[in-house]
């Protein structure tokens, strides 16, 4: 059946002034807010460049009322639930998603946190500190350069030429006369004419509608405010070249409100690497490896759209006439199809959003789709660019997503088809249960979440005997590339990597589509073209993300690669993990499990972890900031080791960011958390610094270790309790994701673990007593599971064991 058409949001205007959106949705587990100030980074006094970043920061330092460690990001975290903020040209958006039971407190933590928060003098100036490390990584990272450098064909006095980042020299805190202009932005702009509220959840409209009452009740009162429209952008268009990257801007001074829903729709086709397309042309004729189009500014009707190619800068000129001829073409085609198609995307992508990407959707201004006033838009953008009436190119509209349409049902739904002699261990959850083979299949039909809705997951591991060097590996990504779009497009997230000699193929998402991109995946994978066009240069990414993309190898190392895919593929053991498939799903996947390559396998080995000492591996990053990885696993590999370990994660990840990136001040990239890789449950603690050395970085993060039992010492018995409920919390299947559900019982399958995980993680929390987390944290200060170092310079003295 056709996906159901989501509801629109309800949205009204408060009696105080709050602008308000309103979205009831029963499947969801979590409930959202955003909230859109709306003055960002260029309503600023020219004099403070920086004061509304600064101001976003202040907010979270905590209230009279919620001080910092009961104030909103500590509220969050310590119920499993995410939060940020954003500061852009002319908005800046606070955001958060908890569980439903706790949403309600999130909220008067968000209000309160606006409405008053405490601009202390000593607070402004340790967060100072921290905006100018963000400065200083900033000014070294080349996407952020990229994009500044990006507006330098603009006029020198269009505040998109400015500098808005803050930092140390520009935030003179000291000054009555910056403190002024701080609480005077804040009093104009922080008020309820100025503000939209969006909220997401399963609660019904009128209790959101209370909610949201609330909420505004603590605000400020006040008008609308009228955002100063900037100088004229004054160019059509201009080129850029770089090293790696070449780019194409096109500027817009007068174009009609629905443009931002015409540009979104003209993106969308122009990225397209289909057959007949754009970038399939670029790319045969060598031109350019990619493909990025983007409207990177759109306000007052003024708008800059993006097109970056990968691409020699001596072939900008040549992409130029071919992007112009393309837009010619697109220019005289019949829309209609492409709406179609575009709206039933939209559609989609709300049918199988998680409640803060749906909050975040509410707060701006798209259609679901593109409206009779876009097309007109639309025609008048193309009309400002310069296109012509003919066209060269045998250009061709993008094929349809395959996965967009609806499958068929299947007859004979109890049946697996195509399967053969070589796969009688791929069985549906109920053959399996009425032959007692549930735990023997190599594809496991997890039926741990039994309400999990149209949502779903699939897990396909191989152990090959050898690691993909990285040319084949490059290429095994290529093949699936269209593949992973079309799959994203229609409700599902298709994923593969390559760690070592394990290989992971992970669908999560919509089930409905799942059995025929799996199809299409196993495909791609396996007949792979050589031939097909190179990635894309990737953009560098700041040390402590390199560190990250790094961790996964350095804990399963291989001795050797290969670049014979046809033999890894044949020389293959493979095992699997299905959730939340209904009986349909699981009949559906029938042809595509008899085509996995490899020999079924359930009785896989543990792969290899690091050994009970500290290792340290170099990570070059190439820049003059520092970084440091610590990954300490638990020494203890049942149900009670993670749980302890889970709970040491709670408790200091609060803790932990306020004393190292609060009162230390070592960086703005800051962070402590519980990671899971193969099956290892870890306590990871990150910090990246543009002054501090990683030996130091790491003495400051053992000594924070150090203090951790001092922290339990100190909890009374309320206070335990207490965590250990949040903690536990965090599994109940009523408020799990279906992803991260997923995710969860995939771990545990690696562990060892049964498939009733979750109802044992909950019971083993429970268990905890300060006893056993004293033992815990003991373990962990003794490197007892092994510590793994990553840091951007070499080894310090013993006794630390070099790795590379």
């Amino acid at each position: 059946m056709p996906a159901p058409t989501p509801p629109r949001p309800h949205t009204e205007i408060l009696a105080n002034g709050l602008r308000v959106t309103l979205r009831h949705v029963p499947g969801l587990k979590r409930s959202a807010a955003v909230l859109r100030v709306a003055a960002g980074s260029h309503d600023v006094p020219l004099a403070w460049p920086g004061l509304a970043h600064f101001l976003e920061h202040l907010l979270f330092l905590g209230t009279e009322r919620f001080p910092a460690d009961e104030a909103l990001m500590a509220y969050v975290q310590r119920h499993g639930g995410q939060v940020n903020a954003s500061t852009r040209e002319r908005t800046t958006d606070f955001f958060f998603e908890l569980p439903p039971s706790t949403f309600g407190e999130g909220l008067e933590r968000l209000s309160d946190m606006l409405a008053k928060p405490r601009m202390n003098l000593d607070d402004q100036l340790r967060e100072r500190e921290v905006l100018h490390a963000e400065f200083v990584a900033w000014s070294q990272d080349p996407t952020a350069q990229q994009q500044f450098a990006l507006y330098e064909g603009l006029p020198a006095q269009h505040p998109l030429r400015g500098f808005h980042a803050g930092n140390r020299d520009s935030l003179k805190v000291e000054a009555p006369s910056f403190q002024q202009a701080l609480k005077s932005f804040h009093r104009q702009f922080y008020q309820t004419g100025q503000m939209t509220l969006s909220l997401v959840g399963p609660q019904s409209l009128q209790a959101l509608k209370e909610m949201a009452e609330q909420f505004a009740a603590a605000l400020p009162v006040g008008d609308n405010v009228a955002q100063a429209v900037p100088l004229p952008l004054a160019v059509k268009s201009y080129q850029q070249v770089g090293d790696r990257r070449s780019n194409l801007v096109f500027a817009f001074d007068s174009l009609p409100e629905a443009a931002d829903g015409a540009l979104a729709f003209l993106c969308h086709w122009l990225n397209s690497g289909k057959p007949g397309g754009l970038l399939d042309c670029l790319q045969q004729q060598k031109l350019a490896n990619g493909l990025k189009a983007a409207p990177v500014y759109h306000f007052a009707g003024q708008a800059l759209l993006h097109l970056e190619f990968a691409a020699r800068a001596e072939s900008l000129q040549s992409i130029h006439a071919h992007v112009l001829d393309w837009l010619s073409f697109f220019a005289q085609q019949d829309w209609a199809p492409l709406r179609v198609e575009y709206a039933a995307l939209h559609q989609r992508q709300q049918q199988v959003s998680a409640a803060l990407p749906l909050a975040q959707r509410d707060a701006g201004t798209l259609e679901n789709g593109l409206s009779d006033a876009g097309v007109e838009a639309l025609n008048r953008i193309l009309m400002e660019i310069g296109t012509v009436d003919n066209f060269t190119g045998p250009w061709q509209l993008p094929a349809a997503n395959p996965f967009l349409r609806p499958s068929e049902p299947l007859a004979n739904a109890g049946l697996i088809r195509g399967q053969t002699s070589a796969h009688r261990g791929l069985r549906t959850f109920a053959q399996d249960r009425s032959r007692g083979r549930r735990e023997r299949s190599p594809m496991h039909f997890s039926q741990a979440i039994s309400d999990i809705g149209d949502d779903g997951a699939i897990y396909l591991r191989w152990q090959v005997e050898a690691a993909a060097n990285a040319a084949l590996l490059s290429q095994l990504q290529r093949s699936l590339r269209q593949t992973a779009q079309d799959a994203r497009e229609a409700g599902v997230e298709l994923t593969f990597t390559a760690t070592a000699n394990q290989w992971l193929l992970k669908l999560t998402g919509l089930q409905e589509p799942m059995p025929i991109v799996l199809e299409h995946a196993l495909k791609c994978l396996t007949h792979v073209d050589a031939n097909s066009p190179h990635d894309e240069p990737e953009t560098p990414l700041i040390p402590i993300r390199q560190l990250l993309k790094a961790l996964p190898e350095h804990i399963l190392q291989s001795s050797h690669t290969s670049d014979d895919l046809e033999h890894l593929w044949a020389t293959s053991h493979w095992d699997g993990l299905a959730v939340g498939l209904n009986a349909q799903s699981q009949s559906a996947l029938g042809l595509a499990l008899s085509r996995i390559p490899g020999v079924p396998d359930n009785q896989l080995p543990a792969p290899t972890t690091i050994s009970a000492d500290k290792h340290w591996s170099h990570i070059d990053t190439a820049s003059s900031e520092h970084a440091v990885l610590l990954f300490c696993p638990s020494p203890e590999r049942d149900i009670d080791g993670e749980a302890a370990w889970r709970m040491l994660a709670q408790m200091c990840q609060t803790p932990f960011y306020q004393r190292l990136r609060g009162e230390l001040q070592l960086g703005y990239a800051v962070f402590s958390a519980l990671r899971q890789i193969q099956g290892r449950t870890a306590l990871l603690f990150g910090v990246q610094s543009p002054s501090v050395r990683p030996a130091e970085i790491l003495m400051h993060i053992q000594h924070f270790l150090e203090g951790i039992p001092a922290l339990i010492a100190q909890l009374d018995d309320e206070k335990l309790s207490h965590h250990r409920q949040n903690l536990a919390d965090q599994f109940d299947a009523s408020t799990l994701a279906g992803n991260e559900a997923a995710e969860l019982l995939w771990q545990a399958r690696l562990a060892g673990h049964s498939s009733d995980y979750l109802d044992q993680i909950i019971a083993a929390i429970h268990r905890l007593d300060r006893t056993t987390l004293l033992a815990a944290a003991q373990g962990l200060l003794n490197a007892e599971g092994g510590w793994l170092c990553l840091a951007s310079e070499p080894a310090p003295e013993v006794p630390w064991q070099a790795n590379n």
